[in-house]
């Protein structure tokens, strides 16, 4: 009985979808066509405006022509060079199949049409060249009178079979409407029919079967009955191995933490070493080595140079030396400070926030206050600190502030460092994904996974308009 119901219901659930595929496809296909055309009836239409434009615009500059060669004022305000230009660039988007629309661009296929536009290349040509030479002032009278004569001899021509570009166009575009009626006719039919045939074949049958099941539910009803005291019995014994099944997953999710955190830490550490390592390179080799680039170069500055172009070189060469070496000790620095390892965690953050605001120009003050004798290791000073420098790094970047405050509190129990501006700030219950805010997302995780390592917290506070304010609290 069961077997047979499976198969069944399998069969009716394969007609069911295949029918439901068929009405998708067709009505996503009568959407899709439909689009389409109306798609390219609107870039019909701008190449329609863009050819009756041509007419309009060749008018135009035949009437200035005939007031430039005659020496008359025109009333028309517009400017005959900049009408000549755009009566060119719109025939050669015309010419070459490719009308600017919008952000992209209206293209056609028909033979008729290029045809069309070859025949009145040439007419075009002919005018656009003489129009040019009505507006040459250094050619004779006659010349330009002679051009005009050919503009005025040309000119019914080209209006004419700019007509018979544009009849051309609408043509087309009736004949594209009629083929999508009768397109959608068809749709239509098929759809009806696919219905029809989702009646008979599907509904019927489920109608019959449905039936059939509720009278032999009806009647195993008792079986049931006793079935579901059984299973209530196999349900007891299923919850309890669940709940060690969740037990288990507890545990291994938390030992998975515990791992990720001991990677986490790890990673962290061998960055720490590899910047420190590249720092000291920095300093003592790439460093050096400028030092001494700057000292012979200072050297050679007794010397007499040819002319003074090549000693303003050489005082620039200098400059770019000396600032060459700013820039590798600002890198070394932020790779690893060397006053955090030599004065500690206070003091560098004061360093900090002078050169950050030296850099920047935004207004950055260090607060410090300290009760009892806070120890504090080596990871954890160097941890604060990175924390600080991605939370300025990000407030300088993003929030637009015009002061920031760093604040760092220390005890025998706990530290706390606070990074406070008076940026745009941002609303934590509207924030997106995407969102540029004062602490962007990869920073914000950086804060969170350097302050969850130190078995600290991190909090952050902020409004529109209000400021942004990072708290990161570690106890000992």
């Amino acid at each position: 009985m069961e077997r047979l119901d499976n198969r069944v219901a399998g069969s009716l659930t394969r007609f069911y979808v295949v029918a439901l595929f068929v009405v998708a496809m067709l009505t996503v296909s009568g959407l899709f066509l439909i689009r389409r055309t109306i798609s390219g009836l609107n870039h019909d239409s701008r190449i329609v405006n863009v050819a009756g434009r041509q007419r309009m615009l060749s008018q135009r500059l035949t009437k200035l022509a005939i007031l430039e060669t005659e020496g008359k004022r025109s009333a028309d305000p517009a400017d005959f060079d900049s009408l000549l230009t755009v009566w060119k660039q719109s025939h050669e988007d015309l010419i070459r199949n490719k009308l600017p629309v919008g952000d992209g661009f209206a293209t056609w296929k028909s033979a008729a049409l290029d045809t069309m536009f070859r025949h009145i290349d040439p007419v075009f040509d002919s005018l656009h060249h003489d129009f040019i030479r009505i507006r040459d002032r250094t050619i004779l009278p006659e010349a330009r009178l002679e051009a005009l004569s050919r503009i005025l001899r040309n000119e019914p021509m080209f209006l004419s079979q700019m007509n018979n570009i544009v009849f051309q166009f609408d043509k087309e575009s009736f004949q594209r409407l009629e083929n999508l009626e009768r397109i959608e006719w068809i749709l239509d039919i098929m759809t009806i029919l696919v219905l029809l045939a989702e009646g008979l074949l599907i509904f019927r049958p489920v109608v019959n079967t449905t039936r059939r099941v509720v009278r032999m539910l009806t009647e195993s009803e008792g079986a049931l009955q006793s079935a579901n005291h059984q299973l209530q019995e196999a349900n007891k014994h299923l919850l309890e191995a669940q709940n060690e099944l969740l037990r288990l997953q507890e545990e291994q999710y938390e030992m998975q933490m515990a791992e990720d955190r001991i990677r986490a830490a790890a990673l962290i550490e061998g960055q720490e070493e590899e910047r420190k390592r590249f720092a000291l390179e920095l300093h003592d080799g790439i460093g050096q080595m400028l030092t001494g680039l700057k000292l012979h170069a200072e050297k050679l500055k007794i010397m007499e140079f040819s002319d003074e172009k090549q000693r303003k070189r050489f005082g620039q060469l200098v400059s770019l030396i000396h600032d060459t070496i700013q820039t590798t000790r600002q890198i070394s620095f932020n790779l690893m400070p060397s006053v955090l390892n030599d004065f500690g965690l206070a003091a560098a953050l004061k360093l900090l926030c002078e050169q950050t605001s030296n850099s920047s120009g935004i207004d950055i003050q260090f607060e410090e206050q300290t009760t009892g004798e806070p120890e504090l290791g080596r990871a954890m000073e160097t941890g604060l600190y990175r924390i600080a420098q991605e939370a300025l790094n990000n407030a300088v970047k993003h929030s637009q502030a015009g002061h920031i405050l760093v604040r760092l509190e220390q005890s025998e129990m706990q530290v706390v460092l606070e990074v406070n501006d008076d940026g745009k700030g941002f609303d934590l219950n509207n924030l997106k994904p995407d969102q540029e805010f004062a602490y962007n997302h990869n920073g914000m995780e950086n804060i969170r996974t350097r302050a969850q390592l130190m078995n600290g917290e991190m909090e952050i506070i902020s409004e529109i308009n209000s400021g942004t304010r990072l708290i990161v609290k570690v106890d000992f």
